[in-house]
């Protein structure tokens, strides 16, 4: 950073400028906690106190948040002002899953499509790192490991895209249907041979990425949601036989 030593004031407005930025790209995520005032100011550049009006400058725009004996953390306000109001209406309007489902059909097809062109040496090692943790997970048939870094994986590819507002859609979104893909995983689990595409989908994504192929990249991603989809048609389906037949259960003087 180009920083004029002799305007302190215009040193915190770049400074907070800096945090904000990393904030935006991602490499700061909420419930990130920021390094040690020490630590950070000597990463900066700066002196203690311009450190300390930058954080304040960004506590007040909400981007940050400072508690006494806890340290500075992100918060999540880039997400939660878009998330909440859809997970109530998700809720209250199940038809709205296909819609959801429509616009994460076009925002990870892009995102992998720009991926694809754009993600640098050390975003394919992260992609790479994931990848390699999602395939451990459905080695180990851990259910609950296979749906964070099925989330995980997806979400390195939309900030390999380089694109600040794909990557928090796509986190503001995955937090939106974490319900759901949870559900479907679940359904797909009990599947052997559905369960085994997704790993065929993953690593037809995950090669297209390492051909820096875009439209093979985006033409997989296509298919990866198709089959979501289709398999979270399926599963309402089974769930809606299934509480038809609970309720006849029920019935007083039904065996």
């Amino acid at each position: 950073m180009n920083r004029n030593l002799n305007a302190p004031a215009r040193l915190a407005d770049i400074v907070a400028g800096d945090l904000e930025t990393r904030i935006l790209e991602g490499s700061l995520k909420p419930g990130d906690r920021l390094p040690a005032e020490r630590a950070l100011a000597a990463e900066l550049g700066v002196s203690r106190p311009s450190l300390r009006e930058a954080i304040q400058k960004l506590v007040s725009k909400g981007l940050l948040v400072t508690r006494h004996g806890g340290g500075t953390l992100v918060t999540d306000r880039l997400e939660s002002a878009f998330v909440d109001p859809w997970k109530d209406m998700l809720r209250a309007h199940p038809a709205l899953q296909s819609d959801i489902l429509e616009f994460r059909h076009m925002l990870e097809g892009e995102a992998a499509l720009l991926a694809a062109q754009r993600a640098t040496e050390a975003d394919l090692a992260r992609i790479d790192q994931v990848y390699g943790a999602m395939e451990a997970a459905y080695d180990s048939d851990q259910l609950e490991s296979c749906i964070d870094q099925d989330v995980a994986f997806h979400q390195a590819i939309a900030e390999a895209s380089h694109n600040a507002l794909i990557g928090h859609l796509s986190a503001s979104l995955m937090r939106i249907v974490h319900g759901h893909i949870e559900g479907n995983l679940v359904h797909l689990h009990a599947l052997p041979a559905q369960w085994g595409q997704i790993r065929v989908q993953h690593r037809a994504i995950w090669q297209a990425l390492h051909a820096r192929d875009p439209e093979a990249a985006a033409t997989a991603a296509g298919v990866h949601i198709e089959f979501v989809r289709a398999s979270m048609v399926e599963s309402a389906k089974v769930e809606a036989r299934l509480d038809t037949a609970r309720r006849r259960l029920a019935v007083p003087g039904r065996a």
